[in-house]
């Protein structure tokens, strides 16, 4: 399985033109082959003046799932769509195994 977690700092004057096109790859990805889970939030609004930043958590079948992802049409039309709006963007990409569930 690979997992993604990543942060975006996004131009807050462009946040609002942009949910559309976040919510359909939302859409769109959760009926990818080989993805497991995609999970986009925003942790930031940017409304105190710095800028808006959301935050990604993304689990894959494995790596083969992950780049069809990003060749996906859906992919390409977000991109466009995010053209200049994200200002920094930190991901990463980690290998896991022996997945189970967490319990406190």
């Amino acid at each position: 399985m690979i997992i993604i977690l990543g942060r975006a700092e996004v131009d807050p004057a462009r946040l609002r033109d942009l949910r559309p096109a976040l919510k359909e790859l939302m859409r769109a990805t959760f009926e990818e082959s080989g993805c497991l889970s995609y999970s986009l939030a925003m942790e930031s609004d940017g409304f105190d003046g710095r800028p808006a930043v959301l935050t990604i958590a993304e689990r894959w079948a494995d790596e083969a799932a992950l780049k069809a992802h990003f060749n996906a049409p859906h992919m390409a039309a977000f991109n466009k769509a995010a053209e200049g709006a994200i200002l920094s963007m930190d991901a990463r990409m980690f290998d896991a195994t022996n997945e189970r569930p967490f319990a406190l």
